[in-house]
């Protein structure tokens, strides 16, 4: 029986890896097999995540404190992965911020803070780890973590900053997946809707963000646990051979109204 989605002795690095979505699909990728580069800012936090996964899945893990706006620590982490490891086959660029308030009141600061962490960060980690070990290894997955709104606009949280960023990020996936495509690379994006996390459950559990579900998507409810898993999977395995620059949304037919 052929397993599709069989990652075993493959490297992933996800980054934003501390918390939340980060670390499930880093758990999700573990579960086929991936060793996992766990990268975020805290310290003690990817310390943990990675002594978690190590433990629940016996796969290898490598915490690496990284802040991907700083393109000489990303070039630093990407070479102490090659050191350790020899090959990066997956990357998830996931890390990311959100400014929200009336677009007439952002700050200058807080827009280039928001392109240079969601965008311009998700280019330099990609750009390192393409040059240093995806083409000349001719083999590649990464999967940029963009948002619905990359997609659409909204009229709930005023965060145009983010809305641009993500933009941003779906039409860079566009663009490497034309460049890089002829190195056996494949670069697509994911658009997640609002999804539970410890961060925003009490937030989409309010009566408010209750009935924007069911005015807003058609499934009437928000992301659970798991559901951004088998889209991470699915994009990182060798199985999406002939899947690149998609943007694929999960986000409960947000995006389709």
């Amino acid at each position: 029986m052929k397993n599709y989605f069989d990652l075993k002795g493959q490297v992933a690095i996800v980054t934003g890896c501390s918390t939340g979505l980060g670390v499930q699909m880093a758990k999700a990728l573990a579960n086929q097999g991936a060793n996992i580069v766990v990268v975020a800012r805290r310290q003690n936090l990817i310390e943990q995540v990675a002594d978690e996964i190590s433990k629940e899945f016996g796969v290898e893990t490598l915490p690496v404190r990284c802040d991907i706006t700083d393109t000489d620590g990303v070039n630093a982490m990407v070479d102490a992965v090659m050191a350790k490891f020899g090959r990066i086959d997956v990357l998830i660029n996931n890390a990311g911020t959100g400014a929200v308030a009336p677009a007439e009141d952002i700050t200058d600061d807080q827009f280039s803070h928001e392109m240079e962490i969601d965008l311009f960060g998700s280019f330099k980690v990609a750009r390192a780890v393409a040059k240093k070990a995806m083409i000349p290894a001719k083999y590649g997955r990464i999967i940029n973590i963009a948002s619905m709104y990359g997609l659409v606009g909204n009229k709930i949280a005023g965060s145009a900053p983010y809305h641009a960023a993500k933009g941003g990020v779906v039409n860079l996936t566009r663009a490497l997946a034309a460049e890089w495509g002829k190195y056996g690379i494949t670069v697509n994006s994911i658009c997640p809707g609002y999804f539970y996390t410890p961060l925003t459950v009490d937030t989409l559990n309010s009566d408010f963000f209750q009935q924007n579900a069911k005015t807003m998507i058609p499934e009437e409810r928000y992301g659970n646990e798991g559901e951004l898993d088998s889209a991470a999977i699915f994009l990182a395995s060798p199985a999406s051979s002939y899947v690149t620059g998609v943007q694929l949304p999960v986000d409960g037919g947000y995006t389709c109204m």
